[in-house]
């Protein structure tokens, strides 16, 4: 089931968050459970992923993208990010953009098997390193 996040689902967002990005930011998530971000999550037994969006008009950034390291390569991530598309399709966003590191292959392939190309190159995006900017349009 795919539903938006609440403020009690933040402790296992967290921890999701935790085991999956190299950068976390708990407290952008926490902020994010309520307008005018979008939290969208995935649940099974309990949750395994969610996605944290910022709309903006016609725009939005997707600002984390996160499923639980069991549970990537089932089929998780493309469930979410469908549904996610098809939700701000409706709200009327025609374009999505986001940042990923630059040396992580694995990352870049999913988001190209979901529609978004780079952009450009964002220098020093991380503490470690450059990112590349994605953008999915309508």
């Amino acid at each position: 089931m795919i539903r938006e996040g609440e403020p009690a689902d933040w402790p296992q967002l967290r921890r999701i968050q935790a085991a999956t990005l190299s950068d976390p930011w708990p407290e952008l998530l926490e902020m994010a459970l309520g307008e005018p971000s979008l939290v969208l999550v995935l649940e099974r037994t309990d949750l395994i992923g969610y996605a944290l969006v910022v709309p903006d008009g016609k725009r939005a950034y997707l600002a984390e993208f996160a499923i639980t390291p069991g549970q990537q390569g089932q089929g998780h991530g493309t469930t979410l990010m469908e549904a996610l598309l098809d939700r701000l399709g409706r709200d009327g966003v025609e374009t999505i953009r986001l940042t990923a590191r630059a040396d992580d292959e694995h990352v870049h392939a999913f988001y190209e098997t979901q529609g978004f190309r780079i952009i450009d190159r964002v220098p020093d995006q991380y503490d470690s390193g450059d990112g590349l900017l994605f953008e999915w349009k309508l």
